[in-house]
């Protein structure tokens, strides 16, 4: 079986759409900072915005990027093997229960794997989301992971702090921050003296700080939608209409935590939009003039967005 750090060219080709469509579900997607390269790291961001967070960051980079993510949603055998491909592996958390907790022996061993192979592995060490600004307390695990990568050979946790214009409202904006890199062998020479407890609180703690001042108390809005391009709103909004209808369903009626609702968006986004694309090409090409039918393709284009971007301005 190939090793999840291995390049594979149909992920490879693919991720440029799925970048594409991530940037273009904000109005301003912007990156400070970077990792250190060719090392071990672990790329520790805040958790607010469910599966957004880890595309944001995805997109921050072109490089591989192996992610954590909870173990509960690998319980179908045909999910596991999509997330596997997208690089994602199965995080336990305590609360799952001792027997799942001895799971994570095996993701500890290929996450050793990856980081031995230069390349980077984000989790959250949250452990869970919580749409809002402050950071949730740090769970035990990415000290673990940290510490024993840096037995073996020299590993770096880069925190990140991921900034929201808006938890809920998509094609808001996002800022992603870059924090300088914790050196954790230094960070174990230099608490050589403490007991293992004291060591993972300390190591905990001191994360939890660099995390912290990377998130900012707020997020400036992005501008208004001007009021004039109502018709232009109009248009966009019956071009997306097989888009942003069944996704706006499901999050009324069958996604109960708001905090999944961009990602419920961004879902529809990125396998509709080729399937109604097509299909609106049938429709216009045998309905309509080559040159309207190929004007109103291009206006689809950016029709989910232009359609988003006028809610804001409902909205407010």
């Amino acid at each position: 079986m190939r090793k999840i750090w291995e390049r594979d060219s149909v992920y490879s080709v693919l991720r440029y759409y799925v970048d594409f469509c991530t940037r273009s579900s904000y109005r301003r997607l912007s990156t400070e900072g970077a990792i250190p390269a060719e090392q071990a790291v672990l790329i520790c961001p805040n958790h607010t915005n469910t599966l957004m967070d880890a595309l944001v960051v995805l997109q921050s980079r072109h490089a591989p990027t192996v992610f954590g993510a909870r173990a509960d949603i690998f319980a179908q055998p045909t999910v596991a093997k999509i997330l596997r491909f997208l690089k994602i592996l199965p995080m336990v958390r305590r609360r799952d229960g001792i027997r799942n907790v001895l799971r994570n022996y095996e993701t500890m061993d290929e996450v050793q794997d990856v980081l031995s192979n230069n390349t980077p592995f984000c989790m959250f060490p949250e452990g869970r989301h919580t749409p809002g600004r402050e950071l949730q307390p740090l769970q035990k695990g990415v000290a673990r992971m940290a510490f024993q990568s840096a037995l073996a050979r020299p590993t770096q946790v880069v925190p990140v702090g991921i900034n929201y214009s808006n938890f809920f409202t998509y094609r808001g904006t996002c800022d992603i921050i870059y924090g300088a890199p914790m050196d954790v062998n230094a960070f174990l020479a230099s608490t050589q003296d403490l007991a293992e407890g004291a060591r993972y609180q300390a190591f905990l703690e001191e994360l939890h700080r660099r995390m912290s001042a990377l998130i900012q108390p707020s997020c400036p809005e992005p501008a208004r939608f001007p009021a004039w391009l109502f018709p232009v709103w109009v248009a966009a909004a019956l071009l997306a209409l097989p888009i942003w209808l069944p996704a706006e369903l499901m999050c009324k009626r069958k996604v109960k935590d708001r905090a999944f609702h961009n990602t419920v968006r961004f879902g529809f986004k990125l396998i509709l939009s080729p399937i109604v694309f097509a299909l609106w090409a049938v429709v216009f090409f045998l309905t309509m003039p080559w040159w309207l039918a190929l004007a109103l393709l291009v206006a689809y284009l950016p029709s989910y967005s232009i359609f988003h971007d006028g809610l804001t301005l409902f909205r407010r």
